[in-house]
């Protein structure tokens, strides 16, 4: 399996990324220091997300980004994506494991700490946890954890976790301090003016705060 930095993980948001377009989003938030670019779009179908997904890690080859997509094993695998991202309402993870094989990265959604303390580090390869605060990317979001609930869940959880849920970069220390390795965003970098200064502000801020 190859190595992966969750420090800032984007999710696109095909609405939000409209007006720039995902994949020029994509290159530019990773030309910004994304480290992790997520093909998320819950209205496409696999056909769609494989050809939309084969442009985006064609456009990120050459910033060391990696490409996971969520909730399709079978895009991911045709797409020969890094990694595949699923949640608790969808497929479970040791069927997506059985899916993708041993090499691809697979992340799991955890919002309780239980749910982060039963995440078998044999399957899954890291913890999305949150909402950290409530967001309008994801209006069927369960309730927000905050930032204590950010260390309890990284915490229970036997693998590395990345948090999401309304995170900008002046968060980013406080993230990191609960025990978080990254920082997942969707509205701070799609949609914005320039989503590679963006990226960089929020490289910046996680620079800092582990320095």
């Amino acid at each position: 399996m190859k190595r992966f930095d969750l420090s800032l993980y984007l999710v696109l948001d095909p609405g939000l990324c409209a007006g720039t377009g995902m994949v020029n989003t994509a290159l530019a938030a990773a030309s910004g220091g994304a480290t992790i670019i997520q093909l998320r779009d819950k209205q496409a179908g696999t056909a769609s997300l494989i050809k939309t997904g084969r442009a985006l890690k064609a456009a990120i080859a050459e910033t060391g980004a990696l490409l996971i997509v969520n909730d399709d094993a079978e895009a991911a695998i045709a797409i020969d994506a890094d990694g595949l991202h699923v949640g608790q309402n969808d497929m479970a993870a040791r069927d997506a494991r059985k899916q993708i094989g041993s090499s691809m990265i697979l992340g799991l959604s955890v919002e309780t700490e239980e749910l982060a303390a039963a995440i078998d580090p044999a399957i899954v390869n890291y913890a999305g946890i949150g909402p950290v605060f409530a967001t309008s990317t994801k209006p069927d979001h369960k309730p927000p954890i905050g930032i204590d609930g950010v260390a309890r869940l990284a915490g229970a959880c036997r693998v590395p976790a990345v948090a999401i849920g309304g995170l900008t970069a002046t968060h980013a220390e406080d993230v990191l301090a609960a025990g978080a390795k990254g920082l997942a965003v969707v509205s701070a970098i799609c949609g914005t003016p320039d989503p590679r200064q963006a990226a960089a502000s929020i490289t910046d801020a996680i620079r800092k705060a582990r320095a």
